[in-house]
């Protein structure tokens, strides 16, 4: 009879490779373009509360996090430790992504941990963005949706959802990241992105 641990564990490693099959898929498939449009706005979301983040943790202040319908975002943040905060945005992303792949797959409980994230993100919504703003409406609604998840979902579900989250966060901050290293747009003067500010 195998441990519930082992079990667990099958199970996780299962439904991972399930949910980094499904985003290599809906990444590699133009007509499902529509299904991650709304995760896109989400990582843009989980950037800017990145940088807002690290404007907090070295003393700085957040003011207002927005998204875009384009897929960029601002936040605006004031104080603090300029060269933690401006790359913030994308290691934010890459470390949410993975420290949500960490926690779903090593903690047995992920209805949990996903309401526990569902209300983090509503609170960072109501918080720092501006009412009924695409921001505040990506926050609310991914917020409420993984609440949701977490109380009527099984575990299995759950587990899926939650790795596929994290695989499309994290490797799309790390996809962007490389993206604006190698653009040609990162030219001195007016600043168009964080790689270009940081430089």
């Amino acid at each position: 009879m195998l441990s519930r641990s082992v079990t667990f564990q099958r199970r996780s490693l299962i439904l991972s490779l399930v949910a980094f099959a499904l985003a290599l898929i809906a990444w590699n498939v133009p007509q499902l373009d529509f299904l991650l449009y709304p995760l896109r706005l989400f990582v843009t979301f989980v950037h800017e509360a990145g940088h807002g983040l690290a404007a907090l943790l070295t003393g700085g202040q957040i003011g207002r996090l927005h998204v875009y319908p384009n897929g960029a975002g601002v936040a605006s943040t004031g104080g603090g430790l300029r060269w933690v905060i401006l790359p913030a945005g994308y290691l934010g992303a890459a470390l949410f992504g993975a420290g949500l792949f960490y926690l779903a797959n090593r903690i047995h409980h992920t209805r949990a941990i996903s309401v526990t994230l569902g209300a983090l993100i509503a609170l960072i919504a109501v918080l720092y963005t501006d009412l009924f703003s695409l921001a505040f409406v990506v926050g609310a609604l991914m917020g409420a949706g993984l609440i949701g998840l977490g109380l009527k979902a099984n575990e299995d579900i759950t587990l899926l959802v939650l790795n596929f989250l994290a695989v499309i966060t994290g490797l799309n901050a790390v996809f962007d990241l490389f993206g604006l290293i190698r653009s040609a747009d990162m030219t001195m003067g007016t600043i168009r992105n964080d790689a270009a500010a940081f430089s």
